[in-house]
């Protein structure tokens, strides 16, 4: 055998090793660790409950107001550490997530290490996208809920809306929907201030949400 059949043959193994091992995670119990010690085969994934789940890649425009949402909490950073996707969110050791953005007090910077965020956020920012919906609007949102995260924002780019949740009691209730040209205000972040509008404005974003 030639050393490049050998090395193709080496290679298949690798890769049929790698799958299997993906395949054995997906069965069990799935924990941080288990899911830190998985080799990165360039898929983004969360942990629901202890189940390992793909996430769909977010398009372009989905990127474009993640990073303008970004800017926009700019004026926070006096008071908050501002972290955005790709970013673990290691709620439990069954229940890790990926949120668009979060925003963390500076007075708990405890909760801040190298593997993520360990612990809830002070808030946590989904951007809906055609394949995360329902997992974004329901599911996401009931960990956050049951893990005390004490704001939650979901982004809707179709409906160029910002939809806010507080938690009071232990339960979400809906704040605000803010729409066009609304302020987007929080009494738990004073240092918010922006219309939902400018969210999508710009030569950049205008742009994309025009593309198919």
């Amino acid at each position: 055998m030639t050393d490049l059949n050998k090395k193709d043959k080496d290679d298949k193994k690798a890769k049929g090793d790698t799958k299997a091992k993906e395949s054995e995670v997906r069965e069990q119990i799935v924990t941080y660790e288990i899911y830190a010690d998985m080799p990165d085969d360039g898929n983004r994934y969360e942990i629901f409950d202890g189940k390992l789940e793909l996430m769909s890649g977010p398009n372009i425009f989905h990127q474009a107001i993640s990073g303008k949402l970004h800017l926009l909490l700019q004026s926070c950073t006096s008071d908050y550490i501002v972290l955005y996707s790709p970013l673990d969110v290691i709620l439990s050791k069954t229940n890790v997530m990926q949120p668009d953005l979060v925003l963390v007090s500076k007075d708990r910077w405890d909760i801040v290490s190298k593997r993520g965020v360990e612990g809830a956020p002070d808030l946590a920012v989904e951007i809906l996208a055609p394949g995360s919906r329902k997992r974004d609007r329901v599911r996401k949102h009931a960990v956050y809920e049951k893990h005390g995260v004490s704001e939650c924002w979901i982004v809707d780019p179709t409906a160029r809306t910002l939809e806010q949740f507080l938690l009071v009691d232990g339960r979400y209730r809906v704040g605000e929907l803010f729409e066009e040209q609304d302020r987007v205000v929080s009494e738990r972040f004073p240092c918010v201030s922006f219309a939902v509008d400018e969210l999508f404005k710009g030569d950049v974003l205008e742009r994309l949400a025009s593309l198919n």
